[in-house]
């Protein structure tokens, strides 16, 4: 073979697209389902038993995800938390059916199936769908994270005044920096660190809230007070994470860990560190 010497620009010029099918074969057999689906101005539970019990049990659940608008991990979140302890998958189903089809009725799958069958088609709406699977996909979880430090803000404003600085990089005792959604009384010298976490998948972004509550617990005095509020229902499917942020708690580098239902002991409990740190 000749030996030859290549440039960069001369690859970049003859690159070209890779163009690939995006449809395996569980994404045309759940096409076809959905063209064979009935159309009817109301659906009953006993439609969803029908497309349940029709064809694999997976792709079923795929196309109720699909009317409801949620992802594999948001949607297994939410239908586990709708049950309750015992699992929500086909075992599930074929030992609870009552339970299981009530659940999915909870989360409005009646309507949203009604309400997609009967929508007037309009040229934009594969470019919006395609706008909400990508940019609005990321908007979401941005919100979803963003929704809860706004809502633990809050309840710090209402105890602390003007006294804390909001997403902030704290340095600490050994020269560590750290970011940090609320350091009370500053960022400088904080007595008591929150770190407001909430998202909606599992995966990256739950690796993630235990790498930024680690840089945390590293960087902070051994005498400044760490909270973590959170709400990740993905983590009530037993995430791995979950049991690492315990662990920590009970290891006492973090004071304790709240969710939306325990705002009132979250208040409860600033207000007594707010006299214990003389603020």
């Amino acid at each position: 073979m000749r030996a030859i010497r290549q440039t960069d620009t001369e690859i970049v010029s003859i690159l070209r697209a890779l163009t690939v099918d995006w449809q395996d074969d569980t994404a045309r057999a759940v096409t076809r389902r959905l063209r064979a689906l009935p159309p009817k101005l109301f659906y009953a539970e006993d439609d969803v038993t029908a497309l349940l019990d029709e064809g694999k049990f997976e792709e079923s659940l795929l196309i109720v995800r699909l009317f409801l608008g949620l992802s594999k991990d948001q949607f297994n979140g939410v239908l586990a938390s709708a049950l309750g302890p015992g699992g929500s998958g086909i075992r599930r189903y074929q030992t609870d059916r009552a339970r299981f089809l009530a659940a999915l009725v909870d989360l409005g799958i009646l309507d949203t199936m009604a309400a997609e069958v009967n929508r007037k088609a309009h040229w934009s709406d594969t470019l919006v769908e395609r706008l909400r699977s990508g940019r609005g996909s990321a908007i979401s979880g941005q919100r979803r994270g963003r929704g809860v430090e706004d809502f633990a803000e809050a309840i710090v404003k209402r105890v602390f005044g003007n006294q804390y600085e909001a997403r902030v990089t704290f340095m600490g005792a050994r020269g560590q920096a750290a970011k940090c959604d609320l350091a009370i009384p500053n960022k400088r010298e904080p007595r008591i660190l929150i770190e407001a976490k909430g998202y909606g998948a599992t995966g990256s972004k739950m690796t993630d809230v235990i790498g930024d509550i680690e840089k945390i617990i590293a960087a902070k005095r051994s005498d400044t007070t760490f909270l973590l509020f959170t709400d990740v229902l993905t983590w009530k499917q037993g995430h791995v994470d979950l049991g690492k942020s315990v662990n920590y708690q009970n290891n006492g580098d973090i004071a304790r860990i709240y969710t939306h239902a325990m705002a009132d002991q979250f208040e409860a409990d600033l207000l007594q560190l707010k006299q214990e740190h003389g603020l």
